[in-house]
């Protein structure tokens, strides 16, 4: 059986700091920069998520900006 190949929504910055980041629909926290989302991608079971191009991956959806923007 293939490894599933998680989905990942990163929403718009809140007003009071950090983006929430969903995985296949599940809300698994709130990332403050690029190591945070690393870390949640690795949680999801993306070996490689050290070495992902986070603003050019077809797995990340940015809502409100893109990696830059925190």
């Amino acid at each position: 059986m293939a490894a599933r190949t998680p989905h990942v929504i990163v929403q718009p910055p809140s007003p009071t700091g950090g983006r929430t980041v969903r995985v296949n629909g599940t809300i698994l926290g709130t990332a403050y920069g690029p190591s945070d989302l690393r870390e949640f991608l690795r949680r999801a079971g993306l070996e490689d998520a050290e070495d992902l191009d986070l603003a050019a991956s077809p797995l990340i959806e940015w809502r409100g900006g893109g990696p830059d923007v925190w």
